[in-house]
């Protein structure tokens, strides 16, 4: 469970250097979102979804380990989580497994939500000020 915020750093990482235009110019050539997204986005993140991915399986092991030699007659969930292996998956564990993929992927999703809604509010000029209306008559008397 804590491998999630190792993962979220590394993708962030790669979102944040990711070129918007080249989406734009995929939908201005006619591919919807889902092409979009597979296309064109996928591809170019997916060096951070990778990274992310063996950087958590890294961390898992080390957890894994050390629990396994210091963990006693205790039984730990890392130990938990091999012992069912060995016999067969529960249902549980999958419950638990989907419940923070599905987290996850909000979380994602809603980062980068906020990340476009920024970036357009950015890019949006204010209208400009109004002039008093003094200057108003005087522009009109001209």
């Amino acid at each position: 469970m804590f491998c999630i915020s190792f993962v979220v750093v590394v993708v962030r990482s790669r979102l944040i250097g990711f070129d918007r235009r080249l989406e734009e110019a995929a939908r201005d050539l006619g591919a919807n979102s889902f092409e979009t997204f597979r296309l064109v986005t996928l591809p170019l993140i997916l060096p951070g979804i990778f990274g992310g991915a063996m950087l958590a399986f890294a961390l898992s092991i080390d957890d894994f380990v050390i629990s396994n030699f210091n963990s006693g007659t205790t039984v730990t969930f890392p130990l938990y989580i091999f012992g069912a292996f060995q016999r067969g998956v529960p249902v549980e564990v999958n419950c638990i497994a989907m419940i923070l993929f599905g987290i996850t992927v909000a979380a994602m999703a809603f980062t980068t939500i906020q990340q476009r809604r920024a970036e357009k509010m950015a890019s949006i000029r204010p209208d400009q000020e109004e002039l008093p209306p003094a200057a108003v008559t005087e522009i009109a008397a001209t």
